[in-house]
């Protein structure tokens, strides 16, 4: 973390603005002017805890970090993160601005992934457009379908697989902060042959799904990014037909997150979160438990099944200048049918650090912990939830 740090100061330091015009000094005044030379580690505090504060009047601002990382499921890896806050053209200064986030990650282990997310507000916040889309090639694991599956370290299998993901929402405002609009999907997914093939239960190796639906977001929060006020309501509905799909189902999304100033610095977060498949999802299509964003800690993937159901509440607190931290709890659960619905909760805790290396625009590293020594080291931009 530290190298990736050191990265952005060596950046930084090499964008000082340089004078076009030669100025005339005299050596008196140049003698007088001899300014000593900050070492490595004060210019790497001062960059640490110092503050960013945005231009409201900032038409747009682009910022890239990049540098070495760690996770659990990639290892060590490059990682290189872009993000672009903006304002489109009639929007005023009061409105949280626009925001895209481009990433590349290249691990050690083979693992590569290219992704784009954006939040595009236009003028009066009338409209918004929402953008999500990665490619993926993953040296992972597969434990099979069904938490009885995942919960079984036998099931282990080795997974080489290369997935797509191209999604856009786009609403329009019904009432204050209540958003309705189409939602379109793409998902495509490929594995080679594994040791186990048993585990994908005849299922094809590579599946796609094409998708329609609607989206219905009621959002009060101040930002997207790294809220500290507000709640987020939000109800998707997506159809994978017959006619187009190998493997056909509807997919409900429910998310419910509200957000409270604590005390000073001081915030406490919360979230609930289910999405139920019916149908005949495909394995690569089916509720997944465990990623940067909920139930941190578990290996992505490792519990799979129709349905799924997580919560979590964090406490997020800033210790000095942009630094902060937070710790979290919560549960989770993969499921077939409502018979099996209470049985097998997972629980999941955690502890992290922020650094706010641009306005509401945070990088986190988080370790979460979770059943059995299940565990891991997460590294994100924006908060999790």
């Amino acid at each position: 973390m530290l190298l990736l740090v050191a990265v952005c100061v060596s950046s930084a330091a090499a964008q000082e603005v340089v004078p076009l015009v030669k100025e005339d000094v005299s050596p008196e005044v140049k003698a007088d002017s001899v300014v000593k030379k900050e070492s490595f580690f004060k210019r790497l505090g001062r960059y640490l805890t110092s503050t960013d504060e945005a231009d409201p009047r900032a038409i747009s601002k682009f910022s890239i970090i990049g540098g070495p990382h760690y996770d659990t499921e990639k290892k060590f890896g490059l990682g290189l993160v872009g993000t672009s806050q903006f304002r489109l053209r009639g929007c005023d200064e009061l409105m949280q601005p626009s925001n895209v986030s481009m990433s590349v990650d290249v691990s050690f282990r083979g693992f590569v992934s290219v992704g784009v997310k954006g939040n595009i507000f236009f003028p009066d916040d009338s409209k918004r457009l929402l953008v999500d889309a990665d490619f993926k090639y993953s040296p992972t694991y597969y434990w099979g379908m069904g938490y009885d599956n995942g919960d079984n370290d036998a099931n282990e299998t080795k997974m080489k697989k290369t997935s797509t993901m191209l999604r856009a929402d786009f609403m329009w405002r019904l009432a204050p902060h209540l958003y309705l609009g189409p939602m379109l999907e793409w998902q495509s997914a490929h594995t080679q042959p594994l040791e186990r093939p048993e585990l994908l239960e005849g299922q094809r190796m590579t599946v796609y799904n094409i998708g329609v639906g609607f989206t219905l977001d009621y959002d009060t929060r101040n930002y997207v990014t790294a809220p500290t006020r507000g709640v987020y309501l939000h109800y998707s509905q997506l159809f994978n037909p017959k006619f187009c799909n190998k493997y056909y189902y509807t997919m409900t999304d429910l998310r419910a997150c509200g957000y409270i100033g604590a005390w000073r610095g001081g915030v406490i977060a919360g979230e609930v979160q289910a999405q139920f498949n019916f149908g005949k999802p495909s394995w690569a299509a089916m509720a997944q438990l465990g990623s940067s964003n909920s139930m941190r800690g578990y290996y992505p993937g490792r519990y799979r099944d129709k349905h799924m159901v997580t919560a979590q509440v964090e406490l997020r607190q800033t210790i000095y200048g942009p630094v902060g931290a937070v710790v979290w709890g919560g549960a989770g659960t993969v499921f077939h049918n409502s018979d099996t619905f209470c049985n097998k909760v997972l629980p999941n805790f955690g502890i992290g650090l922020r650094w706010s290396f641009r306005p509401h625009v945070n990088i986190r590293l988080d370790y979460g912990f979770g059943k059995s020594r299940q565990n891991g080291f997460m590294f994100a931009i924006n908060e999790a939830f």
